[in-house]
């Protein structure tokens, strides 16, 4: 009998313990955003001012694992390709991206335009404004957990086969419009950026009710401390190679949530190294210190007169109370561009923004 009951505690506590995890990271991604480590190689989801920064054809691709060793974990993917319109000063793109998050498999996907106008404003500065407008789909199925019902409650194991007599609706389904705005200030060392998405605080709620998606408002910036540089190739044929160091910074808020990523870049051309902080230590929850992970990152550009390639890994080490069980964050990043312009007319002299874009 003693034996038993100890089983019915344990199968209780299981139950528990997943309940809270589920209830825990529903609050978590119903209500936030996606967020991406090497958030500067992710320019349209970042900031929609970004778009066409390049003064080249761009397309690009990100792809994130948080959290790999547990149920609960998180997944995205996304895509984008952007163009500058010399002409125009304008820059156009598309942004393509999906995640899936927590037990219940919250699938949410997104299409978004974006649009920028380059304008200078001084001979050490420049201005830019972007807009974005997206449609997404949510979905989630509660059929993917499992519940007290198909636990043998003597052993505490889940029972093969076994349904639940719990009723949801399997396959709950959202659709919203989406807009947002963005602004750069820059110059050939420094620059700071503002993005505010979800302008529209669109219902998210999968259930009927009224959820709105709270604004999310991001300001980011940096200086480049440029060294002597490197030289590559013999004869006609050496070109130099960037040797600086990035300090840079991230703060968003969207709702209640708010975090800080800090940290540098140091490039030796062809190698980038990145190492970074994420958390806002000085702001407690649940009395706890807010300290999420640590960040490093290795990568690999190779510049020509008209094209660049760059592509980046970084990990995010996990000093939350999740702790290494986690299994962290793995990030990859890809991105190609190249001119698509008239060769035979003559480039415009235009400042390029000097942020790290791995």
């Amino acid at each position: 009998m003693a034996k038993q009951k100890f089983k019915l505690i344990s199968l209780n506590k299981r139950i528990a313990s997943s309940i809270a995890l589920l209830l825990f990271v529903s609050s978590t991604i119903f209500g936030q955003d996606v967020q991406f480590s090497q958030f500067y190689s992710a320019p349209l989801y970042l900031n929609p001012a970004f778009t066409g920064a390049t003064q080249l054809t761009r397309v690009g691709t990100n792809y994130r694992s948080q959290w790999p060793a547990l149920e609960a974990n998180f997944v995205t993917l996304s895509a984008y390709v952007d163009h500058f319109i010399d002409d125009k000063n304008s820059g156009i793109g598309f942004l393509i991206q999906t995640d899936k998050a927590g037990l219940a498999g919250l699938r949410s996907t997104s299409f978004t335009g974006t649009y920028s106008y380059q304008l200078p404003v001084s001979e050490t500065f420049t201005f830019r404004v972007g807009a974005n407008a997206g449609y997404y789909l949510r979905d989630v199925n509660f059929s993917n957990l499992t519940f007290g019902d198909q636990f043998d409650p003597t052993t505490g194991q889940q029972i093969p086969g076994q349904g639940t007599a719990e009723q949801f609706d399997a396959g709950a389904y959202k659709s919203f419009f989406n807009i947002g705005s963005g602004a750069l200030l820059y110059s050939n060392d420094v620059w700071l950026g503002l993005a505010v998405d979800h302008l529209n605080t669109p219902n998210q709620s999968l259930i009927g009710e009224e959820d709105k998606l709270p604004m999310k408002f991001s300001v980011h910036g940096g200086y480049k401390f440029q060294f002597a540089s490197g030289v590559t190739g013999q004869g006609m044929y050496t070109k130099p190679q960037e040797r600086s160091l990035t300090p840079t910074f991230q703060y968003k808020q969207q709702g209640k949530f708010s975090q800080i990523d800090l940290g540098m870049y140091y490039t030796f051309e062809p190698i980038v190294f990145g190492l970074w902080y994420r958390g806002v230590p000085y702001k407690a929850v649940d009395g706890v210190a807010n300290n999420e992970s640590i960040v490093v990152l290795l990568g690999f550009t190779k510049k020509t007169k008209d094209s660049n390639f760059k592509v980046g890994y970084s990990y995010d080490i996990t000093i939350s109370k999740l702790g290494s069980s986690s299994g962290g964050a793995h990030e990859f990043s890809l991105s190609y561009a190249w001119f698509t312009g008239d060769p035979r007319k003559p480039p415009k002299n235009v400042r390029l923004i000097p942020c790290p874009d791995i």
